[in-house]
Order: structure tokens, then C-alpha cells, then sequence
């Protein structure tokens, strides 16, 4: 797979894809344009969660409001329970997010 190619043309919605599953790890391809998480509540997984952006930018926003700004090739790992949610994804091109769960 080239986490690069074949991405919809149609991203009215954000896009997950899986790539990888199994039962102590997850891999996902996640498609942003725009997309951010809804304005109230954040996300509180019971996964570690580790991100690399591939192309474009986005912002995450964890509970307190600090932020992080992440851009093509920024990663980060966010701890189990660590709440947090998608305050900006970049709209001049698709942002593409890949996602590992541990």
C-alpha cells in the first residue's frame, strides 16, 4: 500500500481505513480535509495511540487546551486516557494520518 495514492476524491467525510489488524495492535489511514472532532467532549481510548502525519497538518488539542501543531512527518504518541480531539486539519490539501493503537 502507498499511504499516499489512492485517496477519495470524495472527502466530505473524514476517511479511516484499516491497514492492519490484530488482537494487541491496530494500524489505520486516516484521511482528514478539513475534519476536526466535534466541538464538545474529547476522545478518552483505552488504546495508546501513535500518530505520524504524512502530509499536510493538523492540531490536536488535549483536555486543558494545550495543543500540539503536527505537520508531514511530526509524530507523536498519546497515552491511554489522555484526553485529547482534532482541532484542525489543513484545507488546502487532504491531511493523511497514520494511525497505530497498542
Amino acid at each position: 500500500m502507498n499511504f499516499l495514492k489512492d485517496i477519495s476524491a470524495d472527502l466530505t467525510e473524514e476517511v479511516f481505513e484499516m491497514v492492519l489488524s490484530h488482537p494487541n495492535i491496530r494500524v489505520e489511514r486516516i484521511v482528514s480535509n478539513g475534519h476536526t472532532s466535534p466541538s464538545s467532549g474529547y476522545y478518552d481510548q483505552d488504546e495508546n495511540e501513535w500518530v505520524l502525519v504524512l502530509q499536510g497538518c493538523g492540531e490536536l488539542t488535549f483536555e486543558g487546551d494545550s495543543k500540539v501543531t503536527l505537520k508531514a512527518g511530526d509524530s507523536l504518541n498519546i497515552p491511554a486516557h489522555q484526553k485529547h480531539k482534532v482541532s484542525y486539519t489543513d484545507t488546502s490539501e487532504p491531511t493523511i494520518w497514520l494511525a497505530i493503537f497498542y
